[in-house]
């Protein structure tokens, strides 16, 4: 009777787990995931702003108050950099890797000046850039990125309709480009 009721509570947590799998990893073979959405913006290097209705990828700004801009980068052949500055009550940038993992997320009171200058490389670029850091990347903040690919999501903060312009620009003006010595 023992082995009996271990092999049911055995099948059981297995059937669990299994489901709990499939769920996670669905989104990954229906080509649905996150990253998959921001490649087919076919917006590479640069920030792309999100509308309130889905567009063909199905991505929206739904909130608000925050607007979003997205830009997908590859740190392949060099690092990715990227700026952003304006008098915006708020902005917030995040970023991830292929897999939708979050590598790193800042936002306007942890940036050095309240400016958005951040820079991501590989660990070997990183090493590079640290031997020899180049004068423009002085105040940037520098961070390692294992995966060569990824996708950054920008928002700012538009509290009243009076700042709405103000966070457009902010957006429009932010820049997603691999960098150059």
């Amino acid at each position: 009777m023992r082995s009996i009721i271990f092999a049911i509570l055995v099948g059981l947590v297995g059937a669990a787990l299994l489901h709990i799998v499939i769920i996670l990893a669905l989104p990954q073979f229906t080509g649905r995931d996150a990253y998959t959405r921001v490649l087919g913006l076919l917006e590479m290097d640069s920030f792309f702003p999100l509308t309130a209705e889905p567009g063909p990828t199905g991505l929206n700004n739904a909130d608000p108050f925050l607007r979003t801009a997205v830009c997908s980068f590859s740190v392949a052949d060099a690092p990715a950099r990227f700026v952003g500055r304006g008098d915006v009550p708020f902005w917030s940038l995040a970023i991830f890797d292929s897999g939708s993992n979050e590598v790193f997320s800042m936002n306007d009171q942890t940036a050095v000046n309240g400016d958005l200058d951040l820079v991501v490389a590989t660990p070997i670029q990183l090493v590079e850039l640290r031997k020899s850091p180049p004068e423009a990347l002085a105040q940037s903040i520098m961070i390692e990125m294992k995966d060569q690919e990824g996708y950054a999501v920008l928002r700012a903060l538009a509290p009243l309709d009076s700042f709405e312009d103000l966070v457009r620009t902010f957006l429009a003006e932010s820049r997603c480009e691999p960098f150059q010595r």
